[in-house]
């Protein structure tokens, strides 16, 4: 089973930005299309952002678009998502996920916007 671990999330003010990245395990990475999602406090989880085997499709919640950038690097196993222009209702614990196919879900990683 792919193991999914999640990193990079920090406390930063609002208008800041962060990246975070995903190590997936395994050799399944590059033929699955990814995701990141986020959970509020008191939320469910929300997709965020898409991207698709090859990195050169991706898509975005209203909600994150122009702000965030969804990126992947296949020969390393490793999804990116670069943030920016960062606001208080941001803060969420963040998650990667094959969009298509669940895998496990990883611990995520904590990003809290202060404004």
């Amino acid at each position: 089973q792919v193991q999914l671990v999640e990193s990079g999330g920090d406390l930063v003010q609002a208008g800041g930005s962060l990246r975070l990245s995903c190590a997936a395990s395994g050799s399944t990475f590059r033929v699955r299309i990814m995701a990141w999602y986020r959970r509020a406090p008191g939320s469910q989880r929300d997709w965020v952002a898409s991207i698709n085997t090859d990195g050169d499709g991706t898509w975005y919640a209203d909600s994150v678009k122009g702000r965030f950038t969804i990126s992947r690097d296949n020969a390393k196993n490793i999804l990116y998502l670069q943030m920016n222009s960062l606001k208080p209702e941001d803060t969420a614990v963040y998650y990667c996920n094959d969009r298509l196919r669940q895998l496990n879900w990883g611990q995520g990683t904590q990003v809290t916007v202060s404004s």
